[in-house]
């Protein structure tokens, strides 16, 4: 997502952290006891997410989904380090090939006529998204992964795209509020929260709101340290050192590993 939709972020950030409901009394069996599952995602395939996030997730034996855009810059000319990161036990997830977003929202001066979902239609989108696991699948050779779509936009032209490319998948990232009941999910699709520079206490906050009730945290990150929507990289490494001196309490997986856990409950 681009730096455009900061305020529609800001607005949703705000959401996830006031939001209160009464704890969940079917709380989920995690592995190894945990209180919550956290999925830790970052989107668009950015040069700082290699560049400080990877070294971070190494030092504290941390797993998260990279959603790759393959036609941006840095998946193009860093193939091999994306590569690698499927080696290391992280999850290449499909973010689409062009990154189209609907150019009729506010603030969406920087969609490109050729990149404004508003003029696809759900076959073309489809096709995009189903070219997009094959080119993944030749890079890690997984045929299982998950999908988050494009600035959260699932609207095209003739509908709603996202059941139709919803098999193709374990699982979906949608843009929404905390789970903080399991039955708050509906079929595949997972909310997560978009934090726009956020403090390391609102993301603990948000992480413990989860083992509150049980659930899942899911974190979406974009730029650590640097490009667009950032989280400041020292505020990101403190957050995971905190998951990691908490692994009792919190079962940090890729999203394709938490949805397979899921979809066996």
């Amino acid at each position: 997502m681009k730096s455009s939709i900061f305020s529609v972020l800001v607005m949703a950030s705000s959401c996830v952290l006031t939001s209160t409901v009464a704890a969940d009394t079917n709380h989920t069996t995690w592995p190894r006891g945990a209180k919550a599952a956290v999925s830790l995602s970052y989107d668009d395939a950015l040069d700082s997410q290699l560049d400080h996030a990877v070294s971070a997730l190494a030092a504290h034996n941390l797993k998260a989904t990279f959603y790759l855009t393959l036609n941006s810059d840095a998946y193009k000319a860093r193939q091999d380090e994306w590569q690698a990161l499927a080696k290391a036990g992280h999850e290449l997830g499909n973010h689409s090939v062009h990154h189209a977003c609907r150019a009729s929202l506010a603030n969406r001066e920087w969609v490109t006529k050729e990149q404004d979902l508003d003029q696809w239609t759900v076959a073309k989108i489809s096709v995009e998204i189903q070219l997009a696991n094959q080119q993944l699948q030749a890079l890690d050779q997984q045929s299982s992964r998950t999908f988050t779509p494009p600035c959260g936009d699932t609207q095209v032209k003739d509908g709603d795209y996202l059941a139709g490319v919803a098999p193709l998948f374990s699982g979906i990232k949608v843009l929404g509020p905390p789970v903080t009941a399991m039955s708050q999910l509906a079929g595949k699709q997972l909310p997560t929260w978009f934090p726009v520079a956020p403090t390391l206490q609102q993301l603990i906050d948000y992480t413990e709101q989860a083992a509150q009730h049980g659930t899942i945290a899911s974190i979406t990150f974009h730029g650590v340290g640097g490009d667009h929507l950032q989280v400041d990289s020292k505020v990101h490494q403190q957050f995971l050192a905190y998951l990691d001196k908490h692994r009792d309490r919190f079962w940090v997986d890729t999203y394709h590993n938490i949805s397979l856990h899921l979809a066996q409950m």
